[in-house]
C-alpha cells in the first residue's frame, strides 16, 4: 500500500511562532508511521522555510535549526510540482498533502492557505477565505451578528485614526470594561481589558504592537465557552468546556502559564445548554465557511443568551490543549483526531494509499 506523503509545517513569522512548535510536535508524534510518510518544513521566526531532518524533541525546545539538518525549500507555484523546491540542490519533493500547524498572522490567517491553493497542494484546515475571515475578528462578528446570532458590539479603528479623543469619542455609547484588541492575532497577544478611561491609552498603544488595525469591543456580563468542531458535512461535535478564570480574562498568561484558570470540561451548564450551545457552533463554523476543523470560542450570560467570540481555525493541538480534550470527552483520542483529519484530506483530494 502507498504511503501518504504529509508535510508538516510548524513555526512561523508571528508571535506565536513558540505555540507552534509545541503544537507541531504532537501532532508529529501521532501521526501513524505505518501509514503516512513524513516530510518536516520549520518556518523561522524571519520567514525563511526549511526542510528538517532532525529530532523532533529540538523542535519543542526550539533547536531545529541547525545547518546539519536543516536545508532552504522554497514552495513552487507550479501546480506541476505539487511540492517544494530545494535550493541548496535544486531537487524537487513532492507531497501529497500539507498540514499547517502554525498559529496567528502568516499560518492561520490566510496566507499560507492561499499558496497552497496556487501550487494544488491539497492541505488541511479551513480554505483562505474562510482564514482570513475567521482571523479578521470584526468582520468574523459582522457576518455572524447578520445571521442572527449574538455578537458584542464592537468599533474598527485604522492606526491613522488611534487617537485617544476620536476614540472616546467613537466609542462613549460602550460602558466599562471594555476590550482592546489588535484585529488579526491569536492567542490573546495584544488584548487588553479596560475598567475606566485611565486604561484606555495604554492598551490602544498595546494593541497596535500587534498590527495596524484595532477593535474595541463591550464586555459581556459572562463566562467563556468553547467548542470542539471535526470535519464537514459529518461533523462531529466535542464536548463544550467552560473556563474558569479566578480574575481579569483569559489572556495571554491564563492560557498558557498560570494555575490560576482552569478548563472545566463539561462546562457547568444543563445538557439542552450544552446542546443549545453546540448547535450555535456549528452555525457559526458553516457561516464562516469553515472546513475540517476549528474551535468555536462563545460567552454564555447571566441572562442565558450565547454570544460569539472568536473562531480558532488552528487552535491548541497539544495533548492537552482544549480542543482535543473537548473531543476526547466525545470519544476521539488524540491519534484519532490526527487520522481522521488526514484520512478526510486523503478522501477529499481523491488520493489513493
Amino acid at each position: 500500500m502507498k504511503k501518504i506523503k504529509v508535510n508538516v509545517i510548524f513555526g512561523g513569522c508571528s508571535s506565536e511562532y513558540n505555540i507552534s512548535l509545541i503544537s507541531a510536535s504532537s501532532v508529529i508524534r501521532n501521526i501513524a508511521p505505518e501509514k503516512y510518510d513524513l516530510i518536516l518544513v520549520g518556518v523561522t521566526k524571519k520567514g525563511d522555510f526549511y526542510l528538517y531532518n532532525g529530532d523532533i524533541n529540538n523542535i519543542e525546545n526550539d533547536t531545529w535549526f541547525d545547518e546539519k539538518t536543516c536545508q532552504k525549500i522554497t514552495y513552487s507555484t507550479n501546480r506541476s510540482d505539487h511540492g517544494f523546491i530545494n535550493l541548496e540542490t535544486n531537487e524537487v519533493t513532492h507531497i501529497d498533502i500539507a498540514f499547517p500547524i502554525m498559529h496567528g498572522r502568516n499560518g492561520e490567517d490566510g496566507r499560507l492557505q492561499g499558496l497552497f491553493e496556487l501550487a494544488s497542494i491539497p492541505y488541511i484546515g479551513c480554505d483562505m477565505l474562510s482564514s482570513s475571515l475567521c482571523m479578521n475578528k470584526y468582520l468574523a462578528h459582522l457576518l455572524v451578528g447578520m445571521n442572527d446570532i449574538c455578537v458584542p458590539k464592537s468599533y474598527l479603528f485604522k492606526k491613522n485614526e488611534c487617537t485617544l479623543t476620536h476614540i472616546k469619542e467613537t466609542i462613549k455609547d460602550l460602558p466599562y470594561p471594555i476590550f482592546v484588541k489588535p484585529l488579526r492575532a491569536g492567542s490573546s497577544y495584544g488584548i487588553s481589558c479596560v475598567r475606566n478611561e485611565s486604561e484606555l491609552e495604554p492598551a490602544i498603544k498595546e494593541a497596535l504592537k500587534y498590527d495596524t488595525l484595532v477593535t474595541i469591543e463591550e464586555g459581556i456580563d459572562g463566562f467563556e465557552v468553547g467548542c470542539a468542531i471535526l470535519g464537514n458535512e459529518d461533523a462531529i461535535v466535542g464536548e463544550v468546556d467552560e473556563i474558569d478564570i479566578a480574575n481579569g480574562f483569559f489572556d495571554y498568561d491564563q492560557k498558557y502559564t498560570s494555575s490560576v484558570s482552569k478548563s472545566v470540561l463539561p462546562a457547568r451548564l444543563d445538557i439542552k445548554t450544552r446542546e443549545k450551545i453546540k448547535d450555535t457552533a456549528l452555525k457559526i463554523y458553516d457561516i464562516l465557511g469553515c472546513k475540517d476543523y476549528a474551535r468555536i470560542d462563545m460567552f454564555y450570560t447571566k441572562d442565558g443568551k450565547i454570544v460569539f467570540n472568536e473562531v480558532n481555525n488552528i487552535p491548541g493541538f497539544t495533548t492537552h490543549s482544549r480542543f482535543p480534550s473537548m473531543l476526547n470527552a466525545v470519544g476521539y483520542n488524540f491519534k484519532d483526531i490526527v487520522d481522521k483529519l488526514i484520512e478526510m484530506e486523503v478522501k477529499n483530494a481523491q488520493i489513493h494509499m
